[in-house]
């Protein structure tokens, strides 16, 4: 049985932009590399189809990391009041204030 090759997202990329610049026909391109034209034509279509998600990623990523930040914020606030009742507790029952 013979293995299936996996290739990186990169390597992906590069293909797929050496196809978009049209310097070499997509034959050539699957040549050189030794890949199958509809492989590569397939590659292409859902580089296009997923283009427009690059720009939109960056701003949902910015969203969860500062929601992230505001829950891990509003934790340590809680943590500190309790920390600040349980001194002055401790503080009253040592006698110290």
């Amino acid at each position: 049985m013979e293995k299936r090759n996996r290739y990186t997202a990169e390597f992906k990329t590069k293909v797929v932009l050496e196809v978009l610049r049209e310097e070499q026909t997509v034959n050539e391109i699957a040549a050189k590399y030794e890949l199958s034209p509809v492989m590569i034509s397939r590659w292409k279509s859902e580089f296009l189809e997923r283009a427009n998600t690059v720009f939109e990623k960056k701003a949902s990523e910015v969203d969860k990391m500062k929601k992230e930040y505001e829950s891990k914020q509003e934790h340590l606030e809680q943590l500190v009041g309790q920390l600040t009742v349980e001194v002055d507790w401790l503080k009253k029952k040592s006698g110290l204030k």
